[in-house]
């Protein structure tokens, strides 16, 4: 199982601090580079400059919501990123959730009918060809790259936690990317993706079995628990994840949760986080790296081949933190 970071989940960092950082990650032995997109600093810009500085780390997305552009601005951006990375690059694609629908004033029904429109535009875009595209929900003509793309098929991953979109993973992309599911249920998942990648006559073995866990490492597990509970908090009351936690045992907190958020706000929510939900879900308080390392053994069981690490820093020292974490790290170069 490879190991990867995350920059800019949960932990502001300032752009200027991510060329260094990304040049200690690859200098200690991580895989790849990736970078999320919500309301957080922009992921092509960070990168973009990761990708500069670096000779062997990949670079990756997870994800690019399929809302935030057109499918030809993200082959023009893709395309980018793997020329300037010399072929590093990874596309991880997620359909959205109705919160970032309404950030950009869209529409999310019919997720995996626009999900497989768009795969199929921004594949043709990325080979170079000329679109002429009139589907149920995307259309695009006349668009074609002004110069010759390398010609190297682009990687993509698909995020999913759904049965079907799970499947749709295994037929249609080159892996999944799994977020805050556990190992029990990252199991569950990869049994789809496997299943659909069968039944389009695919070889499942050959699949990328991404996931993430956040973690923080501070003097005491106190501290780390208050530097995740923000995100645990967030993903309890965000739409999706609250029925992929619920689905992992944990309804009863996230109801409880999602109720003292409506009567009293995020914080009132976050205040009954228990710790059976820290023991239970992707989130690793820690006191050292040697913990993190154990604790996410059980995915490498559950089928994962990538593992993302997105560090959430436990003080107002970001950059330091996750230099400390990064240092702490001595990984075999792949």
């Amino acid at each position: 199982m490879q190991i990867d970071i995350e920059f800019n989940s949960g932990a502001q960092l300032p752009m200027d601090a991510i060329p260094e950082l990304a040049l200690m990650a690859e200098a200690h032995g991580f895989g790849c580079a990736w970078g999320g997109e919500a309301n957080n600093k922009d992921p092509t810009v960070m990168l973009a400059a990761i990708a500069a500085v670096t000779k062997r780390l990949k670079i990756g997305s997870a994800v690019y919501h399929i809302l935030g552009r057109t499918p030809a601005t993200l082959a023009l951006q893709a395309v980018g990123l793997d020329e300037l990375s010399q072929g590093r690059f990874l596309l991880g694609i997620g359909v959205s959730n109705p919160t970032i629908a309404k950030w950009h004033g869209l529409p999310l029904d019919r997720p995996l009918g626009r999900m497989k429109e768009y795969l199929k535009i921004v594949r043709q875009a990325m080979r170079g060809d000329k679109l002429n595209f009139e589907g149920k929900f995307f259309s695009s003509h006349a668009f074609k790259l002004a110069f010759k793309p390398s010609g190297r098929a682009i990687p993509i991953y698909l995020a999913a936690f759904g049965p079907m979109m799970s499947k749709m993973a295994g037929r249609l992309t080159d892996g999944v990317l799994i977020n805050m599911a556990n190992p029990s249920e990252v199991r569950r998942i990869v049994e789809q993706v496997r299943q659909g990648a069968k039944e389009a006559g695919k070889d499942p073995d050959a699949l990328e079995i991404i996931c993430k866990a956040r973690c923080s490492v501070a003097e005491n597990y106190a501290q780390a628990r208050e530097a995740l509970s923000h995100a645990l908090t967030y993903y309890a009351l965000a739409d999706y994840y609250r029925s992929l936690l619920s689905r992992m045992g944990f309804a009863a907190e996230v109801e409880a949760m999602y109720s003292a958020w409506q009567t009293g706000g995020f914080h009132a929510a976050r205040a009954l986080i228990t710790d059976r939900m820290f023991e239970g879900l992707p989130l690793i308080p820690a006191t050292s790296v040697a913990e993190i390392q154990e604790k996410i053994k059980p995915y490498r069981d559950a089928g994962a081949t990538r593992m993302i690490l997105p560090y959430v820093s436990a003080s107002k020292d970001v950059v330091g933190e996750i230099r400390n974490f990064i240092s702490a790290w001595e990984l075999p170069r792949s």
